[in-house]
């Protein structure tokens, strides 16, 4: 994967793109390990889908920020799945993260609403759609 360290690769990156907070691609990245686990039996060299990293990033942000967690990822320019895709592909494009020739941004843009995946869980169960 790298011939980066990931600090170096979310600098360039940062300065590519200055939608997203250093913060994010933190948070991005512990995602992807907690994807890892949970799709490939803890093999961290095998491949999760975009769909399923957005899985982790819900599992992740929910865990750890709970009700806040919509306010978090918003500050850190995550509103949508594509700008989790958007990450990645900033790492790809520094050398940090490698891809499948069948992956795609796109895999990104058809996930979960994220006011809904991290208001939802906190509603009253009256108000749950």
């Amino acid at each position: 994967m790298a011939d980066i360290s990931f600090e170096e690769a979310v600098e360039r990156s940062a300065q590519h793109d200055l939608r997203y907070q250093p913060a994010a691609y933190d948070f991005v990245r512990d995602a992807l390990h907690l994807a890892v686990k949970k799709y490939c039996a803890g093999d961290e060299a095998q491949h999760v889908s975009g769909q399923q990293l957005l899985e982790g990033v819900r599992d992740l942000a929910l865990k750890e920020y709970g009700p806040m967690a919509l306010t978090i990822l918003q500050q850190w320019g995550l509103n949508q799945g594509i700008d989790v895709g958007n990450i990645v592909y900033n790492l790809i494009s520094v050398g940090y993260f490698g891809k499948s020739e069948g992956d795609s941004l796109e895999d990104f843009d058809h996930g979960y609403k994220f006011e809904e995946a991290f208001t939802a869980p906190f509603l009253p169960v009256s108000q749950r759609s």
